[in-house]
Protein backbone atom coordinates (compact mmCIF):
# COMPACT_ATOMS: atom_id res chain seq x y z
CA UNK A 1 0.00 0.00 0.00
CA UNK A 2 1.16 3.72 -0.29
CA UNK A 3 2.04 5.20 2.43
CA UNK A 4 -0.38 8.71 3.12
CA UNK A 5 1.95 10.99 2.03
CA UNK A 6 1.98 9.74 -1.35
CA UNK A 7 -1.23 9.22 -1.50
CA UNK A 8 -2.01 13.00 -1.25
CA UNK A 9 1.20 14.00 -3.14
CA UNK A 10 -0.60 12.08 -6.50
CA UNK A 11 -4.48 13.27 -5.31
CA UNK A 12 -2.04 17.22 -5.68
CA UNK A 13 -0.71 16.21 -8.85
CA UNK A 14 -3.90 14.95 -10.28
CA UNK A 15 -6.33 17.93 -9.02
CA UNK A 16 -3.03 20.12 -10.36
CA UNK A 17 -3.21 18.83 -13.58
CA UNK A 18 -7.34 19.18 -13.46
CA UNK A 19 -7.20 23.06 -12.68
CA UNK A 20 -4.29 23.65 -15.19
CA UNK A 21 -5.91 21.74 -18.28
CA UNK A 22 -9.09 23.26 -17.17
CA UNK A 23 -7.63 27.36 -17.49
CA UNK A 24 -5.88 26.13 -20.70
CA UNK A 25 -9.63 25.18 -22.12
CA UNK A 26 -11.07 27.76 -21.42
CA UNK A 27 -8.49 30.92 -21.38
CA UNK A 28 -9.28 30.96 -25.54
CA UNK A 29 -12.85 31.28 -25.91
CA UNK A 30 -14.80 31.56 -29.10
CA UNK A 31 -16.04 34.77 -29.23
CA UNK A 32 -19.85 35.16 -28.41
CA UNK A 33 -22.46 35.07 -30.71
CA UNK A 34 -25.08 38.02 -31.69
CA UNK A 35 -28.09 37.49 -29.86
CA UNK A 36 -31.13 36.80 -32.44
CA UNK A 37 -33.95 38.84 -33.24
CA UNK A 38 -37.29 37.77 -31.25
CA UNK A 39 -38.59 36.68 -33.96
CA UNK A 40 -35.81 33.98 -34.75
CA UNK A 41 -36.27 32.40 -31.83
CA UNK A 42 -40.09 32.02 -32.39
CA UNK A 43 -38.96 30.67 -35.90
CA UNK A 44 -36.44 27.79 -33.69
CA UNK A 45 -39.82 26.98 -31.90
CA UNK A 46 -41.67 26.91 -35.12
CA UNK A 47 -38.98 24.68 -36.15
CA UNK A 48 -39.69 21.90 -33.53
CA UNK A 49 -43.25 22.61 -33.50
CA UNK A 50 -43.48 21.79 -37.10
CA UNK A 51 -40.72 18.62 -36.56
CA UNK A 52 -38.42 20.05 -39.54
CA UNK A 53 -35.39 18.27 -37.65
CA UNK A 54 -36.63 14.96 -38.49
CA UNK A 55 -36.37 15.68 -42.37
CA UNK A 56 -33.75 18.36 -42.29
CA UNK A 57 -30.70 18.58 -40.78
CA UNK A 58 -28.83 22.12 -39.35
CA UNK A 59 -24.84 21.87 -39.00
CA UNK A 60 -25.29 18.12 -39.90
CA UNK A 61 -27.49 16.71 -37.49
CA UNK A 62 -31.05 15.69 -38.24
CA UNK A 63 -33.04 14.14 -40.93
CA UNK A 64 -31.74 12.96 -43.99
CA UNK A 65 -35.00 13.21 -46.29
CA UNK A 66 -34.10 16.85 -46.65
CA UNK A 67 -30.94 18.88 -47.16
CA UNK A 68 -29.31 20.60 -44.66
CA UNK A 69 -30.73 24.26 -44.16
CA UNK A 70 -27.86 26.01 -42.04
CA UNK A 71 -26.53 28.01 -44.91
CA UNK A 72 -29.59 27.81 -47.41
CA UNK A 73 -30.70 30.92 -46.84
CA UNK A 74 -27.52 32.52 -48.35
CA UNK A 75 -27.29 29.55 -51.13
CA UNK A 76 -30.78 29.99 -52.05
CA UNK A 77 -32.46 33.18 -51.04
CA UNK A 78 -34.94 34.32 -49.36
CA UNK A 79 -37.64 34.15 -52.22
CA UNK A 80 -36.53 30.34 -53.10
CA UNK A 81 -37.26 29.40 -48.84
CA UNK A 82 -40.61 31.29 -49.14
CA UNK A 83 -41.79 29.58 -51.94
CA UNK A 84 -41.20 26.07 -50.56
CA UNK A 85 -42.67 27.14 -47.52
CA UNK A 86 -45.88 28.52 -48.70
CA UNK A 87 -46.71 25.74 -50.98
CA UNK A 88 -44.71 22.42 -50.25
CA UNK A 89 -43.63 20.55 -52.51
CA UNK A 90 -44.14 16.51 -53.58
CA UNK A 91 -41.95 15.46 -51.12
CA UNK A 92 -42.20 18.14 -48.49
CA UNK A 93 -45.90 18.84 -47.19
CA UNK A 94 -47.91 22.51 -47.18
CA UNK A 95 -48.29 23.59 -43.53
CA UNK A 96 -50.39 26.01 -44.55
CA UNK A 97 -48.36 28.17 -42.17
CA UNK A 98 -49.33 31.82 -41.84
CA UNK A 99 -47.27 34.81 -43.05
CA UNK A 100 -46.08 35.71 -39.58
CA UNK A 101 -44.63 32.12 -39.51
CA UNK A 102 -43.16 32.09 -42.31
CA UNK A 103 -41.05 35.13 -41.70
CA UNK A 104 -40.38 33.96 -38.46
CA UNK A 105 -38.89 30.72 -39.91
CA UNK A 106 -37.00 32.68 -42.25
CA UNK A 107 -35.66 34.86 -39.47
CA UNK A 108 -34.59 31.73 -38.20
CA UNK A 109 -32.87 30.34 -41.14
CA UNK A 110 -31.29 33.51 -41.85
CA UNK A 111 -29.83 33.43 -38.29
CA UNK A 112 -28.78 29.77 -38.71
CA UNK A 113 -27.14 30.97 -42.08
CA UNK A 114 -24.99 34.06 -40.03
CA UNK A 115 -24.15 32.18 -37.40
CA UNK A 116 -21.14 29.61 -39.52
CA UNK A 117 -20.61 26.98 -41.74
CA UNK A 118 -22.12 24.11 -42.05
CA UNK A 119 -20.02 21.69 -44.23
CA UNK A 120 -17.74 19.58 -41.32
CA UNK A 121 -15.30 19.00 -44.23
CA UNK A 122 -14.02 22.31 -43.84
CA UNK A 123 -13.65 22.85 -40.50
CA UNK A 124 -10.05 22.26 -38.71
CA UNK A 125 -10.28 21.08 -34.94
CA UNK A 126 -7.81 22.51 -32.31
CA UNK A 127 -5.94 21.29 -29.86
CA UNK A 128 -8.71 22.27 -26.90
CA UNK A 129 -11.35 20.58 -28.63
CA UNK A 130 -12.79 23.65 -30.32
CA UNK A 131 -13.45 24.20 -33.70
CA UNK A 132 -12.39 26.75 -36.70
CA UNK A 133 -14.38 27.13 -39.16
Amino acid sequence: MLQDRAKYSIAGILVAAFLGYSCFLYADLPPGNKQPLPSADKGKLLWQQYNCGACHQVYGLGGYLGPDLTNSYSKRGPAYIRAFLQNGTNIMPNYHLTETEINELMNYLRHLDASGNSDPRTFTIQRNGFINQ
